[in-house]
């Protein structure tokens, strides 16, 4: 049997409605030292170990965590609407958090509203059964907001990136299918990004929120660390 994406067996634990009281606190000391000047991964440490977090319940709060001036800048630049522009989509980040949807593995709001995973597939990346919908899912969502010419770009050093692309491909021959080297750096330039990487999203032109949007669409949770 197929295992999960982006779900371990302890993540019932991890994330209980017991757990979850401490994760709140401890996002908001996190946000606390970051705020203040704290290196994240050092505050991520340091409050991880106070509270005696489990790996995942701290990459969970890394992620979700973000500075005020963070916020500010991301919600500057979030558009609602193509109104027919170019779309650019970090392919794999989105991809594979849709597949962590449809398989029902855990998923959290971040504090600017972004829906992110646990994955960390590291490099290593092959299609489940879920990928097709994903893919699908995506671009349906995609479409309603009157796009232009749609670019899906796919990490050239991942797994099975050539054969990822052929399926999006094979699914809609009109979307233009990048495999590249820097997604990232050639994301950073453009504007009606759609990515959940907090990196791209501090330094593009513009960004769309469309994985909460899927979330909606599939009537699905997910966990909100920060409140």
């Amino acid at each position: 049997m197929q295992a999960r994406r982006g779900f371990v067996p302890d993540d019932e634990k991890n994330f209980s409605d017991t757990a979850m009281p401490v994760l709140h606190k401890a996002a908001k000391d996190v946000c606390y030292l970051i705020n203040a000047g704290y290196d994240r991964k050092q505050a991520s440490t340091f409050v991880g170990n106070h509270y005696c977090l489990s790996e995942r319940q701290r990459l969970a709060v890394a992620r979700s965590v973000a500075t005020d001036k963070q916020l500010i800048n991301r919600k500057a630049k979030e558009v609602f609407d193509f109104g027919k522009k170019d779309v650019w989509i970090d392919g794999f980040n989105q991809i594979i958090t849709l597949e962590v949807l449809l398989n029902h593995s855990p998923l959290f709001l971040g504090m600017d509203g972004v829906v992110r995973d646990l994955a960390s597939l590291r490099g290593n990346y092959r299609m489940i059964v879920q990928t097709a919908q994903a893919i699908s899912l995506l671009l349906e969502t995609v479409y309603a907001l009157h796009p232009g010419t749609i670019h899906i770009l796919l990490d050239a050093p991942i797994s099975n990136s050539g054969r990822l692309k052929t399926k999006i491909q094979k699914i809609d021959p009109f979307v233009d299918v990048q495999v590249v080297q820097h997604v990232d750096s050639i994301l950073y330039e453009k504007a009606n990004v759609i990515t959940s990487d907090s990196i791209i999203l501090d330094a593009c032109l513009s960004w769309l929120n469309l994985m909460a949007l899927c979330l909606k669409k599939e009537h699905a949770m997910a966990y909100d660390i920060e409140f």
